[in-house]
């Protein structure tokens, strides 16, 4: 089932949020990254919706979803208030969340809120140094820039082919074959689409960091160990500042694990969420 929500983003009514809902049980709402849209779940969608009611949603501004209007401020915490908001318009109560990347630093935050029952945070974004944070923030940017420059023709013949589709996403998968090519060529045309791309990438530039624990929630922290967008040495930063959290290494995954292992990421959120 796919539908749209109009949901109240950071005190400013009308913002349309867009998602999909597969499967039946306790509410599990799932978090894309920066550049990305909803469908970077797909790999684990079925595996999940056999025991879970899945949420999978565009933030605004990236996949189907429109972007916030203006005066809405560029901060972490005006993401976290938009999801906040969409569970409440599906009156989805305390959802476990799953989160990669930019959206796993969203769902620790909702963590920390107390928003949510437990969070699955996938390479999650704020644990980085200065330096670390501009490698990350400087290949998506690059990413971003090729997608704009090159042609639809050009996308579907890349995608067609194993090596192809390695150039075109060998930096956020570790097995980018595995990706189909309707895939792969979706998700370029997202990144190319990405109305709030820019705005988000400056305020991660600007110096935000995840701060402080997530004591009252279970927290997973899970990072590829072929990540090469968030290394995987931020790992162990994390476990110093969380030192609650479970962590578990996945191995031979990326910065988007879901596409290289879909057994392991499905078993990882379940096993992350709580009973």
């Amino acid at each position: 089932m796919s539908a749209t929500a109009s949901v109240t983003v950071a005190g400013v009514s009308g913002v349309e949020i867009a998602y999909d809902r597969k499967g039946a049980g306790p509410p599990l709402l799932l978090l894309h990254g920066i550049g990305h849209h909803r469908q970077a779940w797909d790999p684990v969608i079925d595996q999940l919706a056999a025991s879970r009611d899945v949420i999978s949603l565009d933030f605004p501004g990236f996949g189907e979803s429109p972007d916030v209007p203006a005066g809405v401020p560029d901060e972490l915490d005006s993401l976290v208030h938009g999801v906040e908001a969409f569970c409440a318009a599906l009156d989805l109560g305390t959802p476990d969340v799953a989160g990669n990347s930019m959206g796993g630093m969203v769902a620790l935050r909702l963590g920390q809120l107390g928003s949510v029952r437990s969070v699955t945070a996938l390479s999650p974004a704020g644990f980085w140094t200065s330096r670390e944070r501009a490698w990350a923030l400087n290949v998506l940017t690059g990413m971003r820039r090729v997608a704009l420059r090159t042609p639809d023709s050009t996308l579907r013949r890349m995608a067609r082919t194993p090596s192809g589709r390695r150039v075109m996403t060998g930096m956020i998968y570790n097995r980018p074959a595995l990706r189909s090519p309707e895939a792969v060529v979706a998700e370029t045309v997202a990144m190319r689409a990405s109305t709030a791309f820019d705005r988000v990438a400056r305020l991660g530039k600007a110096g935000v960091t995840f701060d402080g624990d997530v004591p009252d929630v279970p927290v997973t922290i899970a990072w590829g160990t072929h990540d090469r967008i968030l290394l995987p040495r931020q790992a162990a930063r994390a476990h110093l500042q969380l030192p609650k959290a479970r962590m578990i290494p996945l191995y031979a995954c990326g910065h988007v694990p879901m596409n290289d292992d879909p057994e392991l990421v499905a078993r990882t959120i379940l096993n992350g969420s709580a009973e």
